[in-house]
């Protein structure tokens, strides 16, 4: 199956189907059929591993990966793939198919995808977990992002995003893409932009660029981090309006907690000025910063 997603094997596929791609749901299927062995090469998948794929298709990355996993657990929310999908998987014996969107609302996961990944790691004896899809544009910052708050986490996210979200995440502070999304990967993982794809190598073709990128959580930067969900919610407070300055978002944030003046405070300890933004620091400026705010609500 997986050497035979090209373009025309596609488009014959959907014709007998009597369907056509949903652009609302972001379906692009990557049809270089060297960048889709690139894909799944690059996440280096063995029998120790349960695979999580979100974005069924038509089955063609989820073969490849079954031939590699213990086990893929794989997610489709459009009802028209999915059976297509099941029609071409049904010798995969280690393949779960699941039919529902992947996530519970616009910025949460659906709790069922990881309840089945935990049960398909047992069921198959895989001692890890790995993320490795062409995600659709739409649903790809709140799946990377989620998937490193969750039990247990990925040892590995391998991707097709949108090349202008890849270079959010690689971005470095002071650039235009340096965002809380940066920060959140960069406090805890290595990442890692692999290929940038033109629009040319999907069908239908999208009017962007696209880039297959790695993600990989480091246990000791997660460590290091401490209280992941307070430096969660710290960052994404001093990002919501990134031109304003950062003690103006601040006070913001958490004025109902702390005094201007404590604020003042709180930057003169950690050496910054009051005119500095958000976007000017790096991660680990960014890190004693909250551990100092963090210490001060305790404090209260």
């Amino acid at each position: 199956m997986g050497s035979r997603q090209t373009t025309s094997f596609l488009m014959r596929r959907f014709e007998s189907a009597g369907i056509r791609p949903d652009h609302r749901r972001g379906q692009n299927f990557l049809t270089d059929l060297n960048l889709l062995a690139l894909l799944a090469d690059s996440a280096e998948i063995d029998r120790q591993d349960l695979v999580l794929e979100i974005g069924t298709g038509l089955g063609s990355l989820t073969a490849l990966l079954a031939r590699r996993a213990a086990g893929v657990v794989t997610v489709e929310v459009d009802q028209r793939l999915h059976q297509l999908a099941a029609e071409q998987l049904l010798e995969q014996t280690n393949v779960t198919l699941l039919l529902h969107d992947a996530l519970r609302n616009k910025n949460n996961l659906d709790a069922r995808i990881m309840d089945e990944v935990r049960a398909a790691m047992e069921r198959h004896g895989a001692t890890r977990f790995k993320l490795v899809a062409n995600l659709p544009y739409n649903i790809a910052t709140p799946v990377v992002s989620n998937l490193l708050s969750v039990t247990p986490i990925p040892a590995s996210m391998t991707v097709t995003i949108q090349k202008e979200l890849a270079d959010r995440m690689v971005a470095s502070p002071g650039s235009k893409d340096y965002s809380a999304l940066s920060i959140w990967l960069q406090c805890q993982c290595r990442t890692s932009i692999i290929r940038i794809m033109p629009p040319s190598v999907f069908w239908p073709r999208p009017k962007v660029h696209s880039a297959i990128v790695q993600i990989v959580p480091v246990p000791e930067m997660r460590a290091e981090v401490g209280d992941l969900p307070f430096f969660h919610g710290f960052v994404r407070s001093v990002f919501i309006h990134r031109r304003k300055f950062l003690r103006a978002s601040l006070v913001s944030a958490y004025g109902r907690e702390m005094s201007k003046q404590d604020v003042d405070t709180l930057l003169e300890d950690q050496g910054l000025k009051h005119q500095i933004r958000a976007e000017e620091l790096e991660v680990a400026a960014l890190l004693k910063l909250s551990r100092a705010v963090q210490q001060r609500l305790a404090a209260k």
